[in-house]
C-alpha cells in the first residue's frame, strides 16, 4: 500500500517550512487563473478574516479557511514536484508578495513581525530564520509557459515591468490594488489581514511516495483553479518515460506541436481538445484488443490500466501525431484527399452524432500507408458506407448512444482487415421508405441537416463548400408565406424535407421570408441599385431551380420530398445496406 503524509496546515506552516521547496513541473498547464478567479479569492478571505467588515467578529483561535488540497512528490532532486493545486499556490505567492511590498518598509513592531512572516513564507531563510532574497521556495519549469520567468520576477522583486501583460502580472496588480483599498479603509487594522490569511487559512498538503500515486490521489479530486485535464495526467507519464529515454527536450517540443496542432482542429468539442485526440485514438487501441462492450470506459481509467503501460512506448506519440495530422489535413481540405473524398468528409461534417470520427479514426489507423496515406478508392467506399448506414440509422433507430452497438464491432473489422459490412443492422427497404416518409425533419433534430447536406452533394455539379461555411436550413416555401396564405393543404408540407435546402447564413437571413418569384435572385445572384453584386449561393440545386421554375408550390414540395427519400434508399442499396 502506497504511504501518504497527510497533515492539515496553515499557510504560514506550509509555506515557512524550512523544508518548503516547491517545483511546478514541465508537463503542467501555464498559470490560468484570471482577474475573475481573483477577485473571488480575495473577496472570500477577506469576508473570512473581516466578519461583516469588522476585525472584532474574528475567533482568532477557532475561525479557519479552508482553501483546498495540495498534491505534491518529492522528485530525484528533493523538490515538491506539484500534481494538484498550482493555480492556488501560484496566487497565494503573489498575494503574499503584494503584501510584502507594504509591510516590508513599516517601522513599527507589528508590521515588521509580519514582513518577516510572509518573508519567511517566499524565500529560503538561513540558520537564523533570516529570509535571503535570492533563493525562492517555488520555481517553476512549465515548458509551455512563456511568462514564467515574469512571476519569479515579480517574488524576487516585487516589481512589475511597464507593458507586462502575463497573467501573473495582471494578477499581481489586482493584489496591490486590492491592498491599497483595503489600507484606507481599515488602516488601523491593516496587520490583521495577512496574518489572518497565513495563520487561520488552512491547506491540506498531500505528500505521496511517488509521481504514480500523486497522480493517483489527483484523479479523485477536484481542483478549485483550473482542473488538469485527462491529457496532463498522460503527458505526465510521457514526461517519465522520455525522461528516463533521455529526451526530455524532444519531448516537450513535440508536445507542445500536438497541443497546437489539437487546438486548431478540434474547436468544437466540449472538452480538453488533447482529450479528445486521445478518445479517437482510444477506440483504435480498443478495438485492436477486441472490445465491442458498448459501455465505453472512461478516458484516463482506460488509459491507466496496468499503470499507464499503453503510453510507454515510443509508438504511441508517433500514432497521435499521425492522427492529428490527418484530421488536421481533413480541417483544412487538403488537396491530397480527391474531390470526390473531400466532398463526403464534407458531409460527415453535418453527421447527427460524432461516432464516425471515432470510425474513421480506427480506419485511418488501421490502414495508412508509411507516409501517412490512405487509398483513395478505399477510402471512398468506406465514407460512403458510413454516411448511408449512419444517416439511415439516426431516423429507424433514434438515440445518443444508440450506434454505439453496430459500430463498436465495425471498428474490430477494420483493424483485423475486413471491409465494413454492418451484416446483422442491414435495412428492409418498406421499413426505410415509411420511416423516412413519417419521420418528422424538424430544423431541430440533426439528422434533419445531415440529409440536407447529403443532398446536396447528390448533385453532380456540386462545389466542395468551405468546411468554415456557416450553413442554415432554407424553407423554400417559407412559413411566412403560409401564414398569409395557407396555400400548403398538408401542415406538413412546411417541414418535409421536400421545403429544405442548406443555404448560406448571409443569404438566407436576406431570403427568408419572400415567395419564391422573390427569392430567385437571392438563389442566382444579382447586382444591387447601387451597382454592388452579390454573390449567388453556392448550392447549385437552388440555382438550377431559380433558373426553371417560376414558383415552388406543395407539388414541387411532395414531388422533391420523395425523390430525395428514393434516391437515399438506392443510395443504401448501392453500399450492400438493404436486405436482399
Amino acid at each position: 500500500m502506497s504511504k501518504l503524509n497527510i497533515d492539515q496546515q496553515t499557510i504560514k506552516e506550509l509555506f515557512s517550512n524550512k523544508k518548503a521547496d516547491f517545483l511546478i513541473p514541465d508537463y503542467q498547464r501555464p498559470y490560468a487563473w484570471d482577474e475573475a478567479e481573483c477577485q473571488t479569492l480575495w473577496d472570500d478571505i477577506f469576508a473570512f478574516a473581516f466578519p461583516n467588515n469588522d476585525y472584532s467578529e474574528f475567533d482568532s483561535e477557532n475561525d479557519e479557511y479552508f482553501l483546498g488540497p495540495i498534491v505534491t512528490f518529492k522528485n530525484e532532486n528533493g523538490k515538491q514536484e506539484i500534481i494538484d493545486g498550482q493555480q492556488r499556490l501560484t496566487t497565494l505567492m503573489l498575494l503574499l508578495r503584494a503584501f510584502y511590498c507594504y509591510f516590508g518598509n513599516m517601522q513599527d513592531e507589528n508590521s515588521k513581525k509580519t514582513a518577516e512572516d510572509i518573508g519567511r513564507c517566499i524565500w529560503k531563510t538561513d540558520e537564523f530564520g533570516t529570509a535571503n532574497k535570492n533563493k525562492l521556495k517555488i520555481d517553476s519549469e512549465v515548458s509551455t509557459d512563456d511568462d514564467k520567468d515574469q512571476f519569479l520576477s515579480i517574488l524576487k522583486t516585487g516589481q512589475v515591468e511597464p507593458g507586462q501583460k502575463s497573467k501573473y502580472a495582471q494578477n499581481y496588480r489586482f493584489f496591490l490594488e486590492k491592498i491599497e483599498e483595503f489600507l484606507r479603509a481599515f488602516p488601523s487594522f491593516f496587520a490583521y489581514l495577512p496574518n489572518r490569511i497565513m495563520n487561520n487559512c488552512i491547506l491540506l498538503p498531500i505528500e505521496a511516495e511517488s509521481q504514480d500515486t500523486a497522480l493517483r490521489i489527483f484523479s479523485t479530486l477536484n481542483d478549485r483553479g483550473k482542473p488538469l485535464s485527462d491529457t496532463d495526467i498522460f503527458k505526465a507519464q510521457f514526461y517519465k518515460y522520455y525522461s528516463d529515454k533521455g529526451q526530455k527536450e524532444a519531448f516537450i517540443n513535440r508536445w507542445k506541436e500536438l497541443e497546437a496542432v489539437s487546438d486548431q482542429i478540434f474547436t468544437s468539442i466540449s472538452g480538453s481538445p488533447m482529450d479528445e485526440l486521445f478518445t479517437r485514438y482510444m477506440y483504435y487501441e480498443r478495438a485492436k484488443q477486441g472490445n465491442k462492450n458498448t459501455t465505453t470506459e472512461a478516458l484516463r481509467k482506460f488509459y491507466e490500466r496496468d499503470k499507464y503501460k499503453l503510453l510507454k512506448n515510443d509508438e504511441i506519440l508517433d500514432n497521435l501525431e499521425s492522427l492529428a495530422g490527418f484530421w488536421k489535413k481533413i480541417e483544412l481540405q487538403d488537396d491530397s484527399f480527391s474531390d470526390r473524398v473531400l466532398k463526403l468528409l464534407s458531409i460527415l461534417n453535418y453527421a447527427p452524432n460524432g461516432m464516425w470520427t471515432y470510425l474513421l479514426s480506427v480506419y485511418y489507423m488501421a490502414n495508412k500507408d508509411e507516409n501517412d496515406k490512405l487509398d483513395d478508392e478505399g477510402l471512398y467506399q468506406f465514407l460512403n458506407k458510413l454516411i448511408a448506414f449512419i444517416w439511415a440509422y439516426a431516423v429507424l433507430r433514434p438515440g445518443v448512444n444508440a450506434l454505439r452497438s453496430p459500430a463498436y464491432p465495425e471498428m474490430i473489422n477494420i483493424v483485423n482487415g475486413n471491409p465494413i459490412e454492418f451484416s446483422e443492422y442491414k435495412f428492409d427497404k418498406h421499413q426505410v421508405k415509411t420511416a423516412f416518409e413519417n419521420y418528422v425533419f424538424t430544423n431541430q433534430r440533426p439528422i434533419t441537416k445531415s440529409m440536407l447536406a447529403w443532398w446536396a452533394y447528390s448533385d453532380a455539379d456540386q462545389k466542395l463548400i468551405p468546411i468554415d461555411m456557416v450553413l442554415e436550413i432554407e424553407h423554400i416555401f417559407p412559413r411566412k408565406r403560409q401564414d398569409n396564405e395557407r396555400a400548403l393543404q398538408d401542415k406538413n408540407s412546411l417541414e418535409s424535407l421536400g421545403n429544405k435546402a442548406l443555404l448560406e447564413k448571409t443569404i438566407n437571413i436576406r431570403a427568408s421570408d419572400y415567395r419564391f418569384e422573390d427569392k430567385k435572385k437571392y438563389y442566382m445572384g444579382y447586382v444591387t441599385e447601387s451597382g454592388k453584386t452579390k454573390s449567388p449561393t453556392g448550392i447549385v440545386e437552388l440555382r438550377k431551380m431559380a433558373a426553371s421554375k417560376d414558383d415552388y408550390l406543395e407539388k414541387d414540395i411532395t414531388d422533391r420530398t420523395q425523390l430525395i427519400i428514393d434516391s437515399f434508399i438506392k443510395y443504401l442499396a448501392d453500399n450492400g445496406l438493404l436486405l436482399v
